[in-house]
């Protein structure tokens, strides 16, 4: 009080007016909020990753939790195809993706909910040439209050809300593409083990008939051409075999890759081959299809997308109408209280909004036509994985009668054996026959086996708990711990 021992008191209302301002500055200051840091580091990542295995006590967890099921026993002894398209859920980082990816849409409800704050203007005045007696100061305090019109708030949670349902469903999309890729890699890795076992007795039948020919032209029964033909056959069949053991690794590996855990962690584990659906009457596939067309998540996050759109035109039209601001202020002019209130509104003189409606319309049009795309798409997928399993099925049909011819004519071949009519070299050969033609439905059943799980995955129709990898309550929401 002794920096204005002349003035009266109420001359201490300008300095009292900043340090209000001043305060209320710092009390919203006070209120912001500061995440705490969360550094990544590549070594420690690097080992939770390195880490991960299929006895996890988190996956035990995530299959009681989602599931509402206790896993037994404990761990699993055999994996099938369901239970291991839940431990990809788990630990596939693409749906990890997916789902921070929805949590960002997810607080974007938060953004387009939020109303806006007021401003607070403090404007200090001083006059260097006062009236005697008459206090110098004339400071200003004024506020900036807006009230949005016609609904505009409503209308962004109706696009917020409708962006975050699109990254809902692009989860199960991608939950979807996984448990595909899956299906694919069990396939690939079952029939690799069934045609390595092939083509190692392939081989064998190979090695027994040259070495019976190489017996015959020591004895001069036949001549050195006679058994290039064969020992051809058998380089071939060893290269074949020798492919193969490569090939099974690396489809196991594949296993690996799409559940998301080294591949240690999948070595010496026994998976079941995915079991062949029963292939749909062209009624149920009719059905199946009309379905599909409006519930496959695709279609659904591409309508919802569209939707958006629709909400963000209507945003658009609806910034044709001002807002308004409300200002209301106060001022101590120099001894004297003074109050106003400011009323503002923008003009449309120069434009109506006509641009950025004219580019809302056509975003609008373009996410019709992405989602027309999308239902053709899934027309197309449907139709030739149909085709597809209906010819794999045919092949198979077929060289399963080809087997049968074989295997009876094989039969017949050893009874003759048997009596004395006929060489085991005959039998051998008959035995070789029988083994191509068995390699064979072996690649037909694999083909039959991967146009049924296409076709399920053009379908898409839901299977139990699939919405649980993107609830709420969700266990996982970041990557999980080994």
């Amino acid at each position: 009080m002794k920096f204005f021992p002349s003035l009266p008191s109420s001359r201490l209302k300008a300095p009292l007016l900043l340090a209000l301002g001043a305060g209320l500055g710092l009390l919203a200051g006070c209120a912001v909020y500061h995440p705490d840091p969360q550094p990544l580091s590549p070594e420690a990542s690097a080992a939770a990753l390195t880490a991960r295995t299929l006895h996890d006590e988190g996956l035990r967890r995530f299959f009681a939790q989602n599931l509402g099921r206790e896993p037994s026993p404990w761990p699993v002894v055999t994996w099938d195809f369901e239970t291991l398209s839940w431990v990809a859920f788990y630990y596939n980082p693409s749906l990890d993706v997916a789902r921070a990816q929805w949590e960002i849409a997810r607080a974007g409800m938060k953004t387009a909910a939020a109303r806006p704050n007021p401003n607070l203007t403090v404007t200090p005045g001083y006059n260097t040439n006062p009236d005697s007696g008459i206090s110098p100061w004339f400071p200003a305090v004024s506020a900036d209050l807006l009230l949005e019109t016609a609904g505009k708030r409503a209308r962004r949670n109706d696009a917020a809300r409708l962006a975050t349902e699109s990254s809902r469903q692009a989860v199960l999309t991608a939950a979807w593409q996984v448990r595909g890729e899956l299906r694919q890699a069990l396939i690939d890795t079952a029939f690799a083990e069934k045609k390595l076992a092939q083509l190692r007795a392939q081989a064998g039948l190979q090695q027994d008939i040259l070495s019976r020919l190489e017996q015959r032209l020591q004895a001069g029964a036949i001549s050195a051409g006679d058994t290039m033909g064969p020992r051809i056959a058998l380089l071939r069949a060893e290269t074949e075999m020798t492919a193969a053991e490569r090939q099974l690794p690396v489809a196991r590996q594949h296993v690996a890759r799409v559940l998301g855990v080294p591949a240690e962690a999948v070595n010496n584990v026994l998976f079941s081959a995915p079991a062949v659906p029963v292939p749909l009457s062209a009624n149920q596939l009719a059905a199946a299809r009309r379905v599909s067309l409006q519930s496959r998540p695709d279609v659904l996050g591409a309508l919802a997308r569209y939707e958006a759109s629709q909400a963000a035109l209507a945003i658009e039209v609806a910034k044709q109408y001002p807002d308004l601001h409300f200002g209301p202020g106060y001022q101590w002019d120099q001894g004297a209280d003074k109050w106003s209130l400011a009323l503002t509104l923008e003009l449309p003189v120069f434009n109506h909004n006509e641009g950025p409606i004219a580019e809302a319309e056509a975003h609008r049009k373009e996410a019709a036509a992405q989602f027309l795309a999308i239902q053709a798409q899934v027309i197309a997928e449907i139709d030739g994985a149909a085709a597809a399993q209906g010819a794999a099925a045919l092949s198979v049909e077929r060289l399963a009668l080809v087997r049968a011819g074989l295997k009876k004519q094989q039969d017949l071949l050893e009874a003759r054996l048997s009596a004395g009519n006929a060489d085991r070299l005959e039998v051998q050969t008959a035995r070789l026959e029988l083994t191509a033609a068995e390699l064979a439905g072996l690649d037909a059943e694999a083909q039959a086996a991967i146009a049924a799980g296409q076709l399920e995955d053009a379908l898409q129709v839901p299977f139990t708990h699939l919405d649980a990898i993107v609830a709420p309550s969700r266990a996982l929401t970041s990557l999980p711990s080994p």
